[in-house]
């Protein structure tokens, strides 16, 4: 008889006491279970037979009732991992794991996303799992703790580099001693000194790999760590045991010592670019933070208290005076005022707020003293939202795996297989008892199969292509993002910022008399609106002339009203004039037209009598029509996905040559639109530069940011226009093309000199000298041709 199990799970979609008695009933009927189900509580305390019936069997009985099992979400920090070996063996444990539903660990964040059914399992029992794989793992926590840690582990791998370089240096010129027969100073002939050089690079910079390859070889795995522990061991021993052997007998020894050492600091050299490009994953979700306001003014019994904004609580009472943020989302109960909510929509017009309107968390109240209502604090605000977003978003997994780990994947157990398999013929068949001969041949396998071309095939690549990119004013966030930008098949755009300039410009005036324009630019002086400032600019550069204001009146919603050397002057809207009974009919025509077009239509009048009309818009970069013709014949779809109203967006589309066009997306949705495209098959890039892009941009397979943008969406994205010229993303793409391309044939090199020097060297035709001198050409020869792509024209 099998050992009975005990469980608790939380039941979802019980109502009243039938259901909680008619869950119980069911599973209590399946052979091997005994079920309570606890109706207060949420919950069922299940014992059960798992010979006869697994938890996946009883949750899919609860389901069919039409209630469900609660699942719990754990984002991990996950410590150790060097390569695609690694993070999927972690992945396919957590998996196979009773309890856990999904788990998704992301190499480039160093981070693991694990759904499971807490009454099966305690996050604790995960972390202990990945600890014994040989890795470590905790909750996420502070975010500035975790940045503060990486800096420091980016810190301490330079350290080692630059400690290694300096010991491996005099090595390297006995290398160039054997290949040239360069003369040497004396004292690195000796090869006690060589031993103290090599000795720390061997067993204190080289440590990582003896621990990753440990790791790996007591989970039944192999990496890169395995080969490189075992080729520059047998290199460093071998010449220790030649260096005995010097001493016991007269004999010049044959010392390799350069070859392990220099080959550890290569690796190393790669090892560092990685850490670097990992080390900035987590600054976006740093800059969000930093967007939260830190305090609140609270009004309790009438008096004004300043309170930190996380002790804000729902329906509190808050005061935000002018230029202030508002601290939590809420609704406005007293006061009016306009909020600049570009920082979250990406639009670059201030929103007139008034009594029962909502405002949100962050962004800022620009010219009036308010009173809102809390309604939603803490994580439950927008901001917080889209950092949740944004963290899910760069927490999952990544869809690309290092071509190399895989390669190294089934390279490693075979060379290793090969070198066992050389020993065992040269000391039992072709040199019978010669260990010696046997262990020099064995060892110029492992060292001309040493993965050192192998190592630095993708990286190099990486480094020269994201050079060339950033010479451009193209910026890849790591070399994940440039192996991926070229299967691109869909780049969805935002408006604002993006495709226009994201700023508002007068583009129409028509005026009934040359003195108009000079009122109209002087009463908007005094305003502190954008279309102000964009009228003010417009006035000056047809030499308009500043008048003196002897009284301004902002009306909310409606427009200003000044007085100007004894004249009465009304900007602003239809129900302005429809107020004061002035007659603008000659003008309706001409307003529908503009705003057709998406642009806001303002009307003028002096002394009561209409004097002409104003059209202001965000307008279309200059660059934008042929980016984006240029993009359509890379046979590339293209979309705009905008918080702005349809007809507006849709007048924009054409104008640029946009055909579809998805609008009045609030920023929460944006991402889900991502994702819906992306389930339709399509390699998704999203090209944004607000705040309210970051989630969309995290989600996309690739995500661009404007530089002229946000931090945060510079932050967030994988890749950076500087500059916000559109046409460098059709070149982004061609680079990704010719860099993969570059990558490939690095990999040919790197795998065609070990297949090619491996029989050489298993057939006793290569010293172990000259297997790492090979080896050594041939991370020359990736190197060169990396550096090939500096000259590609693009």
């Amino acid at each position: 008889m099998s050992e009975q199990k005990k469980i608790n799970l939380g039941i979802t979609g019980m109502t009243c006491a039938a259901c909680s008695t008619r869950i119980e009933k069911v599973l209590n009927k399946i052979d091997g279970v005994e079920a309570q189900v606890n109706l207060a509580m949420e919950s069922a305390r299940i014992q059960y037979d798992p010979m006869k019936i697994n938890t996946e069997g009883i949750e899919e009985r609860i389901n069919k009732l039409g209630y469900g099992v609660e699942k719990e979400t754990a984002e991990l920090d996950i410590l150790g991992m060097t390569c695609a070996a690694c993070s999927t063996r972690i992945e396919k444990v957590l998996n196979k794991m009773d309890g856990v539903e999904q788990a998704s660990v992301n190499l480039a964040n160093e981070t693991g996303q694990v759904e499971y059914r807490p009454g099966l399992l305690e996050v604790e029992e995960i972390i202990a799992r990945i600890q014994k794989l040989g890795y470590d793992a905790e909750l996420r926590g502070d975010r500035e703790n975790k940045q503060s840690q990486k800096d420091q582990q980016i810190k301490q791998q330079r350290v080692k580099l630059l400690i290694s370089a300096v010991l491996s240096f005099p090595l390297l010129i006995m290398m160039a001693n054997h290949l040239f027969g360069l003369p040497l100073p004396h004292i690195l002939m000796n090869p006690w000194i060589q031993l103290t050089l090599a000795t720390p690079v061997q067993f204190v910079i080289g440590w990582q790999f003896y621990e990753g390859a440990y790791k790996n070889l007591t989970n039944k795995t192999a990496n890169m760590d395995v080969l490189v522990a075992l080729g520059t061991s047998a290199a460093y021993f071998y010449s220790v045991a030649e260096l005995i052997r010097s001493i016991i007998q007269p004999v010049v020894p044959n010392l390799y010592f350069e070859t392990s050492a220099v080959l550890i600091t290569l690796i190393l050299l790669g090892k560092y670019f990685e850490t670097v490009a990992k080390g900035r994953t987590t600054q976006a979700i740093s800059g969000l933070l930093n967007l939260q306001a830190k305090e609140a003014t609270v009004l309790k019994n009438g008096e004004e208290t300043r309170i930190p904004v996380d002790q804000v609580e729902v329906d509190d009472l808050v005061l935000v005076k002018p230029g202030e943020k508002f601290p939590v989302d809420g609704v406005i109960t007293e006061g009016r005022t306009t909020a600049d909510e570009s920082m979250i929509t990406g639009e670059s017009l201030p929103v007139e707020k008034s009594l029962h309107d909502q405002v949100i968390g962050s962004t800022i109240n620009k010219n009036g003293s308010v009173r809102m209502r809390a309604t939603k604090v803490g994580k439950d605000t927008a901001l917080s939202h889209i950092i949740k977003v944004v963290e899910e978003a760069q927490g999952s997994k990544a869809p690309i795996q290092r071509l190399a780990d895989i390669i190294s994947g089934y390279f490693v157990p075979i060379v290793v297989g090969i070198a066992v398999v050389t020993f065992l013929l040269w000391i039992t068949v072709i040199n019978s008892g010669e260990l010696a001969l046997a262990l020099e041949a064995s060892i110029a396998v492992l060292v001309i199969a040493c993965p050192c071309a192998l190592g630095l095939a993708t990286p190099t690549s990486v480094m020269v292509g994201t050079g060339k990119g950033a010479e451009m004013g193209i910026l890849y966030k790591g070399g994940e993002y440039l192996e991926t930008t070229h299967k691109l098949d869909t780049i969805v755009f935002d408006k604002t910022g993006t495709i226009t300039k994201g700023e508002p410009e007068v583009t129409e005036f028509l005026g009934e008399n040359e003195r108009v324009l000079n009122l109209l630019m002087s009463a908007e002086a005094q305003s502190e609106h954008p279309l102000a400032d964009a009228i003010v600019k417009y006035g000056r550069t047809k030499h308009g002339e500043l008048l003196q204001v002897d009284h301004f009146e902002a009306i909310p919603g409606y427009g200003i009203e000044a007085d100007i050397q004894n004249e009465r002057i009304l900007v602003g809207t239809r129900k302005l004039l429809e107020k004061e009974g002035i007659d603008f009919s000659k003008y309706e025509i001409t307003m529908e037209e503009w705003e057709s077009q998406g642009k806001t239509a303002m009307l003028i009048a002096v002394n009561d009598e209409i004097a002409g009309v104003i059209a202001v818009a965000d307008q279309v970069k200059p660059e934008s029509r042929e980016a984006l013709a240029t993009l359509k014949a890379l046979g590339m779809e293209l979309i705009m996905l905008t918080g702005d109203n349809k007809r507006t967006a849709q007048a924009i589309a054409a104008e640029v040559g946009i055909d579809r066009v998805i609008a009045g997306v609030i920023p929460e949705e944006k991402a889900d639109h991502i994702d819906q495209i992306k389930q339709q098959g399509k390699r998704v890039a999203m090209v944004g530069d607000g705040i309210n892009d970051a989630p969309a941009l995290a989600t996309a397979d690739i995500g661009i940011a404007i530089g002229t943008g946000t931090d945060v969406a510079i932050e967030t994205a994988d890749l950076t226009i500087l500059g916000g010229d559109l046409n460098l993303i059709a070149k982004a793409i061609e680079l990704s093309m010719k860099t993969m391309k570059n990558i490939r044939q690095n990999l040919f090199w790197a795998l065609f000199y070990n297949s090619a020097g491996i029989p050489i060297a298993a057939a006793g035709l290569l010293a172990p000298w000259l297997a790492g001198a090979a080896m050594a050409f041939s991370s020359v020869s990736v190197v060169s041709n990396s550096l090939r792509l500096k000259r590609v024209k693009i």
